[in-house]
């Protein structure tokens, strides 16, 4: 006579057979990525900043991205007559928004990525405007600011990127010359080689610096004439025309090739799946990635960048409810968070991933900001935050499931427990105990059916995090 199993022996060994399938799907992976965490209002506030970041140490998270604003810290910055004073002297500008924050990410040994971005001080713009500041910035006066950058924080930042968004209005004006021909690639492209050598002029010798750090959408002709600043350029056609090639990559006119440790993007896709891939190829988003790994080779091959350029996701995050244009629920933005990082993991030329946001923007009349953060702008939690620390994804191939997941705060090889949830069942039980690589990372099969699968960890310290309840989906 056949005595039957206990339950959750039978559920432990449903995957014994397939749990040999991990480290091969590990093969083509990132052996490096790291994930930078924006959380700009409440990390250089004084009066938020110390919970903040106790926060984000349990979360796991080691690296920062602070957007430094030139605005925030240039003497007489809303005058449009440029004040008299040494521009490549640190002691000339107020870091005092900035510097607390740095040196607290410093004492924790958290790696810092600085973008030093626009808003613009007035009489740093070409021809300064009452609603813009960001029109035409002096790239001679932005290499002398970024000298006094660099001899600042030098010491404290382990890289830095030459402005936010490059191809999107509000960051740098015009994107399009009146009668539709780009125009923002030709001042960044000035912005970064000025930026770049004013890093050198610091004492750098060979700064690390991101170029880019792109918007995913955009246009490549817009309606002439072109009236009024609210145009952005599609992020391959910027790329395109700041490296002087032509639409098939060939080299137009004389440009040097630029030197840069990687290429920053923020490919989100809000409201659609991280697997959903835009048909206008003029677009990067997570689920399309490969378009510009396959731009900057085809930059590389023609002397415009250096070959084999890394990816750096820079800003990222998944838009929910109560965002009423974009936001999906908000257990489906865990489920989508994690499978972006997958995503992310899986393409071994991306070197980071981000999370843009702790607390949710506050939602107004006219203008919704970003719904991408961990907790609602309230302060409370949605399932994105008990799943940061311990993601996973499970993805259904006919009747049989992977899953995938990291343990971020381990740092270490650790161990972790996958439980299931039948179908019917309120309850969950054990499916199996992984085992991680060194930097937190695992993989299992499995051919146990379930509605919701979730993860347990118990760190060194007794600190115990429960992911929450992720829904299968179907291979893509």
């Amino acid at each position: 006579m056949k005595i039957p199993l206990p339950r959750k022996l039978q559920l432990m060994f449903a995957v014994t057979a397939l749990a040999a399938l991990g480290p091969a799907a590990q093969a083509g992976a990132s052996q490096g990525q790291q994930t930078f965490f924006e959380a700009p209002a409440l990390l250089l506030n004084p009066s938020t900043r110390p919970a903040t970041l106790a926060t984000l140490q349990r979360l796991g998270v080691t690296s920062l991205r602070v957007e430094l604003s030139w605005h925030a810290v240039a003497p007489r910055a809303n005058s449009t007559r440029r004040p008299a004073f040494d521009a490549t002297d640190p002691a000339a500008y107020n870091w005092s928004l900035y510097d607390p924050l740095i040196e607290a990410a410093h004492q924790r040994g958290w790696q810092i990525l600085l973008t030093v971005t626009s808003p613009v001080p007035r009489w740093a713009e070409a021809s300064p405007r009452p609603r813009s500041l960001a029109y035409r910035p002096s790239a001679r006066e932005f290499g002398r600011f970024m000298t006094a950058v660099g001899r600042h924080y030098g010491s404290e930042v382990s890289l830095f990127s030459i402005w936010n968004e490059p191809n999107h209005h509000e960051f740098l004006e015009p994107q399009f010359n009146r009668n539709g021909s780009p125009a923002s690639p030709a001042v960044y492209r000035a912005l970064y080689q000025a930026g770049y050598a004013g890093l050198q002029a610091s004492g750098i010798g060979s700064p690390k610096v991101l170029i880019g750090e792109t918007a995913p959408e955009g246009e490549t002709a817009p309606r002439v004439p072109v009236r009024g600043p609210r145009h952005n350029m599609a992020p391959l056609a910027f790329l395109r025309t700041m490296l002087c090639l032509s639409p098939h990559y060939h080299r137009v006119g004389r440009c040097a090739r630029l030197a840069a440790s990687g290429w920053g993007l923020h490919p989100y896709r809000s409201g659609a799946s991280p697997y959903f891939v835009p048909s206008n190829r003029e677009t990067v988003t997570i689920g399309s990635l490969s378009r510009m790994t396959r731009a900057l080779d085809a930059a590389a091959r023609a002397g415009a960048l250096t070959p084999h350029l890394p990816l750096y996701i820079t800003e990222f995050g998944v838009m929910s409810r109560p965002n009423p244009y974009q936001g999906v629920p908000v257990s489906q933005q865990a489920e989508y968070q994690a499978m972006a990082e997958q995503i992310a993991w899986r393409n071994a030329r991306v070197a980071s991933f981000s999370q843009y946001l702790l607390k949710d923007d506050p939602m107004r009349r006219r203008s919704v900001g970003f719904q991408t953060g961990l907790e609602y702008y309230s302060g409370r939690a949605k399932p994105a935050l008990a799943a940061f620390p311990v993601p996973m994804t499970v993805t259904r191939h006919g009747s049989r499931y992977a899953l995938w997941g990291l343990v971020r705060p381990a740092g270490a090889a650790t161990t972790a427990t996958v439980e299931v949830r039948r179908r019917g069942s309120s309850r969950f039980m054990p499916l199996a105990e992984v085992h991680t690589d060194a930097r937190g990372y695992w993989s299992l099969g499995s051919t146990v059916a379930g509605g919701a699968w979730r993860v347990r960890w118990t760190s060194p310290a007794g600190v115990r995090y429960t992911g929450p309840p992720i829904r299968a989906y179907r291979g893509r």
